[in-house]
């Protein structure tokens, strides 16, 4: 099996508003079928119907329109993540795998058939304005998203920096809707971030899987070996995926070579298999995964590495359960088609699709009222009202991030289960005969 099949391999199945971040495969080009002449009586009937349109409708439409609407309309029966990317679309999703882009830092996806946050991402207009996992998107600006597609719903949404945009959201527990007036801003995704913790814990977390996310990766936890670690913490929580090459790049640092990571299997029972080739020695020390319910495809490729082959404790909340594969086909006028055709499967042969990954210890976080994060002062402003730090995350002083850290129920609960694990580690008894 080749681990190249295309120039991007992107598994997600969720979309971040201001970047696409679905479960992908970019294919190369289309490819011929066998199906052209079986549809040609079909596409009488579509060409009769464009053309009666054109003719006879109160209004002049153009042909192009036409065809596209058509054409989203056809995808938008098959399911979710399958969707019509304008030129304008095909070209973000490509510069968006680099960690920047315009936008609001939301990650959404669809869930139980509604427009649904998957979370906020840290230092973003929609982190700083309180949206929340979970939250219902009604509307945007005036527009009710309950008929539009993902990809309609994500083109409201996006825009450029400096621009405002009006959410009304559904929470649960709250009776009235919610009004969330947001200013877009450059996004710009820090990866990788490590610290070392008491006790010579190391502690990663990874936000998104990009391009450089192995690499980052590997230079952190070289940092974290220097300092001394003697367990990690890698935390996926809100991890909505990414590149999947990236995905098998991360997990391929803690486990032995030539180890089945993920396989995936499309309509005529191909498999592939991906599996490891680390570039150093995966580290002895135990290891805890953080997720919830926003750690979504890549994420769960890795969480389900790591607990198959016993690498890891998976610890917090169940998964967000996206285990389909969808490949990117660029068309002739400069678009591209997100066509779902296979899904993904575990070291163990099971798919996560619908179900997501089980942690092995269920933690749940604090209630919503005690659980809120100390506020910041508020970021200077400029003068379109956005501002003027766009990298809000990067720039977090290490004093509240480690006050943040205090009242993470689930990342204390790790850090205790580390120091357990150490104790236990560091038993010595007394040898067979010895006396006092």
């Amino acid at each position: 099996m080749e681990k190249e099949r295309s120039s991007f391999t992107w598994v997600s199945g969720l979309v971040v508003v201001g970047a696409l971040v679905l479960g992908l495969i970019i294919g190369k080009g289309v490819e011929k079928t066998g199906y052209a002449s079986e549809a040609y009586e079909e596409l009488k009937v579509f060409a009769e119907v464009l053309t009666q349109v054109k003719k006879h409708y109160v209004e002049e439409v153009q042909t192009n329109d036409l065809v596209h609407g058509a054409v989203r309309g056809m995808l938008k029966t098959l399911d979710p993540h399958s969707a019509y990317m304008t030129p304008e679309m095909y070209k973000e999703m490509r510069v968006e795998t680099k960690g920047e882009f315009e936008g609001l830092g939301i990650q959404i996806g669809i869930k139980d058939h509604h427009v649904t946050v998957i979370a906020p991402i840290e230092g973003t207009p929609a982190h700083a304005a309180g949206i929340e996992t979970g939250d219902v998107i009604l509307k945007v600006d005036e527009t009710p998203t309950k008929d539009l597609t993902l990809m309609e719903a994500v083109q409201r949404m996006r825009g450029a920096k400096g621009t405002s945009v009006t959410l009304t959201v559904r929470r649960e527990g709250t009776q009235d809707t919610l009004s969330f007036t947001l200013i877009r801003d450059t996004i710009k995704i820090q990866s990788v971030r490590s610290r070392l913790l008491d006790d010579h814990i190391g502690y990663v977390r990874i936000s998104q899987f990009q391009e450089s996310t192995p690499q980052d990766l590997g230079k952190e936890l070289v940092k974290l070996h220097d300092d001394g670690t003697q367990g990690l913490i890698l935390d996926l929580r809100n991890n909505p995926g990414g590149l999947l090459s990236a995905a098998v790049g991360v997990s391929e640092q803690f486990l032995q070579p030539d180890t089945l990571i993920v396989s995936v299997k499309g309509r005529d029972g191909r498999k592939d298999e991906y599996r490891s080739s680390p570039p150093m020695d995966p580290p002895e020390y135990p290891m805890i995964v953080l997720v919830n319910q926003g750690s979504a495809s890549a994420s769960e490729i890795v969480a389900a590495a790591m607990q198959d082959w016993g690498k890891a404790v998976i610890l917090g909340k169940t998964t967000f359960g996206k285990g389909s594969v969808q490949t990117i086909l660029p068309l002739s006028d400069g678009s591209g088609l997100r066509l779902t055709t296979a899904k993904y499967y575990t070291p163990r042969g099971e798919s996560i699709h619908s179900v997501g990954v089980k942690p092995d210890i269920v933690v749940e976080p604090k209630p919503s009222t005690a659980d809120e994060e100390p506020k910041e002062s508020p970021s200077p402003k400029a003068e379109d009202g956005s501002s003027s730090e766009s990298d809000a995350d990067a720039e977090k002083p290490k004093d509240l991030e480690a006050e943040l850290m205090k009242k993470d129920v689930q990342l204390q609960k790790a850090i205790e289960l580390l120091k357990t694990w150490k104790v236990f580690k560091d038993l010595h008894p007394l040898e067979s005969g010895v006396t006092g």
